[in-house]
């Protein structure tokens, strides 16, 4: 599993990088929270363990950016705040879960698991099919005539909202609003960037899939004959 962890002591973020890499995880660390909101908005990891009281910005302010910003990543918030207010808070800022410090490897390690679990649970909801090709979006695959493939979080989203509008011209907006978020300040050229990227992603599987550009307007999901 592809995890962040944004954590500003020093020897508990080594510890917890060296027993989750010990299990296989791949693990990339960050001590400051807008550091951490950065990376966390790349939409490239499967799971964020969070921090609550960060330097430069705390660990719920954090959270709901990356929540109002249409980063769906799971997260467990590890803190020092145990009390049942503090647990509330930030369960309701958009946590999964929430571990109170100090705590054993083992507990951690449990609920990653069912996080784990809890994402590639299969339902039928979160298949979307179009031509030849089928996405799944709790594991993110994309299948097609030339194979199967992961996209990432964002390429993903993308693709899920064409898939849930097939041979309807999407307008720029509601393609920037849909897959970043209303208030994300997201410039209208990394939809371009996006768009690209997934069409070779249907290249890659060979899918006779394609994103049509309307100019002036926005983009269609269409297939060749």
């Amino acid at each position: 599993m592809r995890i962040l962890l944004i954590e500003d002591d020093k020897n508990l973020c080594e510890t917890l990088r060296f027993q989750l890499e010990q299990e296989h995880h791949e693990v990339t660390t960050c001590a400051d929270g807008r550091d951490g909101l950065d990376l966390f908005l790349q939409d490239a990891f499967e799971l964020v363990l969070l921090d609550r009281m960060l330097p430069t910005m705390n660990g719920l302010l954090v959270l709901q950016k990356a929540r109002s910003r249409g980063v769906l990543t799971p997260v467990i918030m590890i803190t020092a705040l145990g009390e049942l207010y503090d647990r509330i808070e930030g369960l309701d800022c958009g946590s999964d879960d929430y571990l109170v410090k100090p705590f054993d490897y083992e507990e951690l390690s449990a609920r990653i698991r069912s996080i784990g679990r809890r994402s590639h649970t299969y339902d039928d909801n979160n298949l979307f099919s179009f031509a030849d090709i089928s996405y799944e979006s709790r594991l993110r695959e994309l299948r097609g005539p030339g194979g199967t493939m992961q996209l990432s979080g964002r390429e993903g989203r993308l693709l899920e909202v064409l898939l849930q509008n097939p041979d309807q011209v999407l307008p720029r907006l509601v393609l920037l609003s849909r897959v970043w978020g209303s208030d994300a300040p997201v410039e209208e050229s990394n939809l371009d960037t996006y768009v690209h990227f997934v069409r070779k992603r249907l290249k890659q599987v060979k899918s006779r899939a394609t994103i049509e550009t309307v100019r002036g307007i926005g983009y269609k999901l269409s297939k060749n004959n």
